[in-house]
């Protein structure tokens, strides 16, 4: 009879948890949905123009991409100290990590935003060697250089937001801006009721005016009372300099982990850039299309790092282990579902997109491709974005995305491409492997358990 009773109080705590996380899950799943329209609006907009816009667009925003990686780290960082200090009840601290975190989003954003201003010219030359991609692809730099600075604001209060359990208006704000976004891309792309017709140049100025759009949101409902005040004086002096130290332990593996993965997916980008133009143009939409499914997945990781973050504050470590593991088995369904939905929506891509014969032969076995590798993407997302950095492990996903990428997928893409003249199609199937690659060293990793812990400082009680 006791242990019926326990059981009964365990399956209602437990659901209790699961809404919790779900009331994250599908606010950040929604805003990284929304996200990822951002640039598949600017491509499918540029891409009505014609099929080099179409492909210099999806070039130039991988710069937006990596841009992102660094905000992605701050964020990560932010989450990592936040989730487990608000778990703890302990705000001053968390102001103290969000002042932080500004600080360097505001460095990192300014400098994009020069360096896509100054020079649009040479940074699409890293993409590709074809003349009239670099060209409209630097017209649309230059263009949107404003949006890095921006962006960076945005993602410091929206990411306080959700830690703040404000999920849902950090979502409804980052919603509302790829709204306007997408909105203002169709008047200014083509021209629409007395707007110019500015062609990609259009685009990118859409997603400047969302950016700051979504910038006087977020302050506006800071200071309505729905997340954590920004100090200014603690963005350009930090306090309490064991905040700065603890941000900086658990963000420079993070930030070594995204510029490693990134700039080793953003290859992926500058292999097929050197392909030709078809192989561009099918690998872009194969990109975007695999982004939009995978964003519950990535929404999924994220819920289950500041879940997971607020317990161990609390320091209930073995709710937090026993909750990993449902987590972990979760996010395989969840992938596979997200895999059958990519298969289900192909015959619609197909007819929609725009392309050459070519390309389009390419893009239908790209999204096979696709339709698998989302699978280990919601399984490593989960454990090495999610889990892990929730207890402060960063280190270990730096180590396994580095190596990975950039001792095997890599240079097997490079050596494929251009040494051994390999088909595209084999060369596109060789960069799908990193996330199955990982998943033993994963998975033997979180075994360990060396992310249960409570990282929290004692010493910050009192100060």
């Amino acid at each position: 009879m006791a242990n019926r009773i326990s059981n009964r109080i365990k399956k209602e705590k437990d659901k209790g948890l699961y809404k919790q996380l779900f009331s994250l899950v599908l606010p950040i799943t929604l805003q990284n949905l929304m996200m990822s329209l951002v640039s598949t609006s600017d491509a499918v907009m540029s891409g009505m123009l014609n099929q080099d816009s179409l492909s210099a667009v999806s070039l130039a925003t991988q710069v937006a991409f990596i841009n992102s990686l660094f905000f992605g780290s701050f964020v990560g960082g932010a989450t990592v100290l936040a989730s487990q200090y608000w778990g703890k009840k302990d705000e001053k601290t968390v102001e103290d990590v969000f002042a932080v975190t500004m600080r360097y989003s505001l460095i990192v954003g300014a400098i994009f935003s020069l360096l896509t201003f100054l020079f649009p010219m040479q940074i699409m030359r890293i993409f590709t060697a074809d003349v009239t991609l670099i060209e409209i692809g630097a017209s649309y730099l230059r263009m949107a250089s404003l949006s890095y600075v921006l962006t960076g604001i945005s993602q410091a209060f929206l990411c306080i937001m959700k830690i703040c359990e404000h999920a849902t208006l950090s979502s409804l704000i980052g919603s509302s801006s790829v709204v306007i976004n997408i909105i203002l891309n169709a008047f200014l792309v083509f021209g629409l009721v007395g707007f110019p017709k500015m062609g990609v140049q259009g685009a990118a100025l859409a997603t400047v005016i969302a950016k700051a759009i979504e910038c006087v949101f977020a302050v506006f409902f800071m200071f309505r009372g729905k997340c954590i005040r920004l100090r200014i004086e603690l963005v350009f002096h930090s306090a309490r300099k064991v905040v700065d130290r603890d941000f900086w332990h658990y963000t420079i593996p993070l930030l070594i982990n995204y510029l490693g993965w990134g700039l080793g997916t953003s290859m992926y980008s500058v292999i097929m850039g050197h392909l030709g133009t078809d192989a561009t143009a099918a690998n872009s939409v194969a990109n975007l299309s695999r982004s939009i499914i995978a964003s519950f997945c990535w929404g999924f990781a994220s819920g289950c790092g500041i879940i997971i973050g607020n317990l161990l504050g609390r320091g209930e470590l073995e709710k937090a282990k026993r909750y990993g593991g449902k987590f972990v088995r979760a996010s395989i369904f969840i992938g596979t579902c997200s895999g059958l939905v990519i298969l289900a929506l192909t015959p619609a891509i197909m007819h929609f997109v725009k392309l050459s014969d070519v390309a389009k032969s390419y893009l239908l076995v790209m999204l096979i491709f696709s339709s698998y590798y989302i699978i280990g993407n919601s399984l490593n997302s989960t454990i090495i974005s999610g889990i892990f950095p929730a207890g402060g492990d960063t280190k270990f996903g730096m180590i396994c995305d580095c190596v990975t990428l950039w001792a095997f997928v890599v240079p097997f893409g490079l050596l494929a491409a251009f040494v051994f003249k390999w088909p595209v199609l084999v060369v596109a199937f060789i960069l799908t492997l990193d996330e199955f690659v990982k998943i033993p060293a994963v998975y033997k990793h979180y075994m360990k358990y060396k992310w249960v812990r409570n990282i929290t400082r004692k010493e910050m009680e009192n100060k």
